[in-house]
C-alpha cells in the first residue's frame, strides 16, 4: 500500500476535504491556455515589493436563549470578532485592525451592555447553529472589507479567503487555503495535482453569483496532493491580460512568505504574516471566561 502522511495539522481538518463539491461545468478553462495546451506556468514576473495581508478572527463567546413568552425561548450566539491588515513591504507593520461585538439571533432581541463591551443584536435569517455561524461569518467579513480600506493602497490586497466581500478593492486577491470545490474537469486536475513549488495552472474563470478569475498555486514542497495547494481569485470584471499578469506577479510573492511546520501547524499555506495577524487579532478578543462572566452578571442585573 502507498501513501503519503499530510503535513497539515490534523486537529485544523485538512487542506482538502475528501470528497470535493463538483463546480467544473461553470467553468471557462480556455482563458489563458486552450484546453489541450494547458501545462504548470511559471511566472515570468518579478515579486511585489508592496503587499497588504487581510484576515479576521471570530469567537462564540456563549449560547442564550432570549426569553420570549408565551411561546419557546428564541435561541441565540453571543460572539466576538476582529479584523485587521498587515502591510509587507521589507518588514510587517500591522496598519489597521478592529473589533465587533453581536447578539446573533433571528428572535426580537435587544442589545446587550456588559463590562467587557455591547453585544449588538445582529439579525439572522433563522435560528440553526449553521444560520447564526454564517451570520457571524457575514459581520466579519464585512469588517474585514472595512479594515482593508483603511490603510492607503498597496500593490497587491491579500485577503485570506474568499473574495466576495471585497471586489471592489483595487488589485484584491481571495488566498483560498483549504479546498472544498473542484472546479477543474477530469482531464484537467492532473496538471493542478502535478504542480512544483512555484508553478501555477493557467487561468480559468468561474461563473456563479459573480465571476471571477482563478488559479492553482503550489507555495512550497508538499506531501500529498493538497499539501502547499492553494487556490487565488481576482475579480473577473478586470481585463483578461491584467489578470494574468496579477496572477504571475502574486504566485512569484507569495511562497516567499509560505510557513514551516515547526512553526504553524497549517504549514505552508498559513502564511506568515496571515498567522501572525491571527495571533495578534485572538489576543485583541481578551479572555473568552470573562466574556462569559461579563455577559451573566448582565443577566443578572436585568433579572433583578
Amino acid at each position: 500500500m502507498k501513501y503519503t502522511v499530510e503535513n497539515w495539522d490534523p486537529e485544523y481538518g485538512a487542506p482538502s476535504t475528501p470528497e470535493l463539491e463538483d463546480a467544473s461545468e461553470n467553468v471557462e478553462v480556455g482563458i489563458e491556455l486552450p484546453p489541450e495546451r494547458w501545462q504548470p506556468v511559471l511566472p515570468g514576473e518579478d515579486p511585489l515589493d508592496d503587499l497588504l495581508f487581510v484576515d479576521g478572527v471570530r469567537r462564540v463567546d456563549a449560547s442564550l436563549w432570549i426569553e420570549q413568552p408565551p411561546d419557546f425561548p428564541g435561541f441565540a450566539l453571543a460572539a466576538t470578532y476582529a479584523a485587521g491588515a498587515v502591510r509587507c513591504n521589507g518588514r510587517a507593520t500591522l496598519e489597521s485592525a478592529d473589533i465587533g461585538r453581536g447578539l446573533f439571533t433571528a428572535s426580537a432581541a435587544e442589545d446587550i451592555p456588559s463590562d467587557v463591551g455591547v453585544y449588538e443584536v445582529k439579525a439572522t435569517k433563522g435560528t440553526t447553529p449553521e444560520e447564526l455561524w454564517l451570520g457571524i461569518q457575514q459581520r466579519m467579513a464585512a469588517l474585514e472589507a472595512r479594515v482593508a480600506r483603511e490603510p492607503g493602497p498597496a500593490e497587491v490586497v491579500v485577503v485570506d479567503g474568499p473574495l466576495s466581500h471585497h471586489r471592489d478593492i483595487p488589485n484584491a486577491v481571495g488566498y483560498i487555503k483549504t479546498q472544498k470545490v473542484q472546479y477543474l474537469p477530469l482531464e484537467l486536475r492532473s496538471v493542478m495535482t502535478a504542480l512544483l513549488p512555484g508553478f501555477r495552472t493557467p487561468l480559468f474563470l468561474t461563473t456563479t453569483s459573480w465571476s471571477r478569475y482563478s488559479w492553482y498555486l503550489r507555495l512550497a514542497n508538499h506531501s500529498g496532493p493538497a499539501g502547499g495547494l492553494v487556490r487565488c481569485e481576482v475579480d473577473g470584471d478586470i481585463d483578461r491580460v491584467q489578470a494574468i499578469r496579477l496572477a504571475d506577479r502574486v504566485s512569484a510573492s507569495l511562497p516567499r512568505y509560505a510557513s514551516e511546520r515547526h512553526k504553524d501547524p497549517r504549514a505552508p499555506q498559513n502564511l506568515y504574516p496571515i498567522g501572525g495577524l491571527e495571533r495578534e487579532l485572538r489576543h485583541r478578543l481578551g479572555d473568552r471566561e470573562l466574556a462569559v462572566r461579563a455577559l451573566r452578571r448582565s443577566s443578572a442585573r436585568d433579572a433583578a
